[in-house]
């Protein structure tokens, strides 16, 4: 599987490449009020309104510094019986691509019930990198208040 590489708090994370659509430079969010501090706002890609989530309030202890290589990774979202969504996610610095076949060690994922985005710890060309579950960053009441189901059609 290839993955994605990115820094957080100066700890390295990974996503499956195939659920990234693009990587962007740093775009300005309308907050959403009443949302979880990782929940970074809104913004418009593509003509599309997308949430935007920081990884450093997620993974760490706080937001992302701004620097010129932080990062919007542009996700796809998959929900049940749904069309995909996208999700943006903030990292510090989007480092490489790598293989999960290069790794020369790995660790399953540890079960932490308030972390079940939290997958594999590998060690890849002397770097430790921890796997992140795209589709488990939202707990559910979050992702279907971004994602609500579509209007029903009237006959």
């Amino acid at each position: 599987m290839q993955l994605l590489t990115f820094t957080v708090a100066g700890q390295t994370y990974a996503i499956e490449s195939r659920r990234v659509v693009e990587v962007l430079p740093l775009v300005p969010a309308r907050p959403i009020p009443h949302t979880p501090a990782y929940i970074r706002g809104i913004f418009t890609y593509r003509g599309r309104l997308v949430p935007l989530v920081d990884l450093g309030q997620r993974l760490a202890t706080g937001p992302l510094a701004e620097r010129l290589s932080t990062r919007v990774i542009v996700v796809e979202w998959l929900l049940a019986g749904r069309e995909p969504q996208r999700l943006g996610l903030v990292a510090e610095n989007v480092i490489s691509i790598c293989s999960t076949e290069d790794a020369e060690a790995s660790l399953p994922s540890l079960d932490f019930h308030d972390t079940p985005f939290l997958g594999n710890i590998l060690r890849i060309g002397g770097r430790t990198i921890q796997l992140i579950a795209v589709e488990q960053l939202l707990p559910s009441d979050i992702s279907t208040g971004l994602f609500p189901e579509p209007a029903a059609k009237a006959p």
